[in-house]
């Protein structure tokens, strides 16, 4: 992974995930959502890893949303429980402007804590150009407020995102990362059975708007098309022999 832009640090059971691309307010390139779909697979891998926090350097922004100058056409491969399957707890602490790609990332994360500075923004109906994931945000805060959000394109504010759900708890700017690590502290001692269980069922039981359905019809596509055994079966045939296929 990108030591520069994306990092990946484990404590007591605790990864943080850091976008930390300050002098860009945080903004996402294709190298960045490679290396957080990285990050995610490492987590989700890591048996003495139990919960991640996702943050980014700075409080005044958490991500400017998509590098213009290098748009990343598989963002969705880094997004929370989308990229990469996990069943552990993932937690966002975000402070500042949240703005385009950055609000799916808070979306679907599964808890949040926001610093009271922190404006949610999704100006894509104003730029003119979107890819429609966020449009998932329906199922998880009232609709009319994720309709204000998607098509106005206007700020939202800390409180009224506590308000609707979209924020767990908010803090004073700067004391974000603390806060996440004092519940990430709670869900460590926490029995990772039940929680994996209680976290799939939670996800089953939501419904999937269009482009996130189609990202996860597309994340199991890959799976097979990158596997050993994909590698396999046109190897045996040129072989002339029957193929082994080994379920990975």
């Amino acid at each position: 992974m990108s030591e520069k832009y994306i990092r990946y640090e484990v404590a007591d059971g605790i990864a943080v995930i850091t976008i930390d691309r300050p002098a860009k307010r945080n903004a996402l390139t294709s190298a960045m959502c490679a290396d957080l779909h990285a990050a995610w697979q490492t987590f989700a891998a890591s048996d003495n890893v139990r919960v991640a926090i996702l943050t980014a350097a700075g409080d005044d922004v958490f991500t400017a949303g998509a590098d213009l100058n290098d748009p990343p056409p598989q963002f969705w491969q880094g997004v929370p429980n989308l990229g990469v399957p996990v069943s552990k707890p993932i937690i966002t602490a975000v402070s500042g402007l949240v703005i385009g790609a950055g609000v799916p990332l808070v979306a679907m994360s599964d808890l949040c804590i926001a610093s009271t500075s922190t404006r949610f923004i999704y100006p894509e109906a104003k730029v003119g150009v979107a890819l429609g994931l966020v449009s998932s945000i329906v199922t998880r805060i009232p609709h009319k407020v994720a309709m204000e959000l998607m098509l106005m394109g206007e700020p939202v504010s800390a409180e009224r995102a506590y308000q609707v759900g979209l924020v767990n708890r908010l803090v004073a700017p700067g004391e974000q990362l603390s806060a996440a690590r004092e519940m990430a502290s709670i869900l460590v001692a926490n029995a990772p059975l039940v929680m994996g269980m209680l976290k799939d069922m939670a996800l089953a039981a939501l419904p999937k708007a269009g482009p996130e359905a189609m990202f996860h019809t597309q994340r199991a596509i890959n799976r097979v098309l990158q596997s050993e055994d994909a590698k396999e079966g046109p190897r045996a045939f040129l072989e002339k022999r029957k193929p082994t296929f080994r379920g990975r």
